[in-house]
């Protein structure tokens, strides 16, 4: 009787061993191997759509340079960080900042100059004015997350500060009808338009410094939550963009990307629907039908450039 009991107990911790080593195997892999992330923003269109999930490569940032111009996945640099080195290990590879992505701009020793000319926003990298092809080109149009019912509820409540919470800018082809947009799906009814009436945001219009935006220096260095800015990158340190240059908050706000937050490289597309679901089978069975209305069939498996 014994010897069945101390059998099945050494049967119970080889499978917890083997538990543990596969679940080691796996957390080895995610982290210093291949990631899968999803688009939870806006702050990549159109060369990344909300709702969309990519490919990273994590291994090969380890053991080569990143370069200008590749979109890169890192942890969030506005983020708490723990001054403790264990605790800061922990928040970085297992459980702490989301995952952000931008294009990198400029690399350690770069000048990255930003400046409004002829009323539109332009980069200059190194002295040399940066031509860059994948700036979101559509206009941006500003949408209700909910229905004017409830918007109406929060004006009645007195609660009208917190309504800008639930307006998204979502790019938009003024070529198309709103129920045959590229992109997302727009109702026409939950279109947003300002005091002046209106209801687009035009790419090219350029961020300028204001008595709202602030100014950061370092040294020579510094960046104005705005268009206009000027760096030079020391060591480890990265200049990073969104594409949606309207609707991204990258190094024009929180300045040099520390290089030890990045982790890896945004290679391909796998997958693409038009969906805020941080997990698709959740939206398939909420909407079974419509679902595969919102699937953007042809952006699927496509290299990210």
């Amino acid at each position: 009787m014994s010897s069945s009991s101390d059998t099945a107990q050494l049967g119970f911790w080889a499978s917890v061993k083997e538990v543990i080593v596969l679940l080691l195997l796996v957390f080895l892999i995610r982290t210093f191997g291949f990631g899968l992330y999803l688009v939870p923003t806006g702050s990549m269109e159109t060369t990344m759509l909300v709702g969309e999930r990519f490919f990273a490569d994590k291994l090969t940032p380890l053991f080569s340079d990143i370069k200008n111009g590749e979109v890169i996945a890192f942890n969030n640099p506005l983020f708490s960080y723990s001054k403790n080195k264990m605790v800061r290990l922990f928040q970085e590879y297992v459980w702490g900042p989301d995952n952000w992505t931008k294009r990198v701009i400029g690399m350690p020793g770069d000048r990255v100059k930003g400046a409004i000319e002829d009323g539109k926003p332009v980069i200059y990298l190194n002295e040399k004015r940066l031509i860059e092809p994948y700036v979101n080109k559509y206009p941006l149009v500003r949408v209700w997350k909910i229905d004017q019912k409830e918007v109406q509820e929060h004006i009645t409540r007195g609660d009208i500060d917190s309504l800008w919470r639930y307006i998204e800018p979502k790019s938009f082809d003024q070529n198309r009808p709103y129920d045959d947009q590229p992109f997302y799906r727009i109702k026409k009814d939950r279109i947003y338009a300002d005091v002046s009436g209106q209801i687009a945001l035009h790419p090219e219009i350029p961020i300028y410094q204001s008595s709202e935006t602030k100014r950061y220096s370092v040294g020579k260095s510094y960046w104005t939550e705005s268009d206009e800015f000027d760096v030079i990158l020391g060591k480890n340190k990265f200049w990073v963009m969104g594409d949606n240059r309207l609707g991204s908050k990258d190094s024009r706000w929180f300045g040099p990307l520390d290089g030890r937050l990045i982790h890896g490289r945004i290679l391909y597309r796998i997958w693409s629907i038009d969906s805020n679901e941080s997990w698709w089978i959740w939206d398939l069975i909420k909407n079974p039908v419509d679902f595969f209305k919102r699937v953007r069939w042809s952006r699927f498996f496509q290299k990210v450039r």
